[in-house]
């Protein structure tokens, strides 16, 4: 399994691994985003949406369990699955509708869709260390290693 780290020292950074991702990230592309509370999966998904031209608010979906935004002829759902008490209300939601060739999954709290979800082609993690993160992405097929080998991270001096 491929794996990148990559050092995300505070919020700006988290946006700009956003939009790295994104920028290298095809349609039909599933992304499961775990870390604790507050590790920055939101700010993250935020990077990724607004890099496509997207010009709105973009915010958790915590109590709605999805958000839709449409950029660049692509949709972009961004799932928050913390407050699901079981699996199968993805079901009753039509989780299978979003998972369409013209769109990117985005899924915070993938665990709690174990059994319902398809597999992702990338999983971020995102640990916080000291006063500092990182964001570990794994590739879990061959469509995310594809990604992740494309995935550059500016250095600091390239900023």
């Amino acid at each position: 399994m491929q794996t990148k780290v990559f050092p995300l020292h505070d919020e700006t950074k988290t946006e700009l691994l956003g939009a790295v991702l994104s920028s290298v990230c095809p349609a039909d592309t599933t992304i499961y985003l775990t870390g604790d509370l507050g590790a920055g999966k939101t700010t993250m998904t935020r990077g990724f949406v607004r890099s496509r031209g997207y010009k709105g608010v973009v915010k958790s979906p915590t109590y709605t369990l999805v958000e839709e935004y449409q950029t660049d002829g692509v949709y972009v759902y961004h799932f928050d699955l913390y407050r699901l008490n079981d699996p199968e209300e993805l079901e009753m939601m039509g989780i299978r509708d979003y998972f369409s060739p013209s769109s990117v999954r985005i899924v915070e709290w993938p665990s709690k869709g174990e059994g319902i979800l398809p597999e992702a082609d990338l999983e971020v993690n995102l640990e916080i260390v000291g006063n500092s993160r990182n964001a570990v992405i794994y590739a879990r097929n061959e469509k995310g290693a594809a990604i992740l080998e494309k995935m550059v991270f500016p250095k600091p001096a390239e900023l």
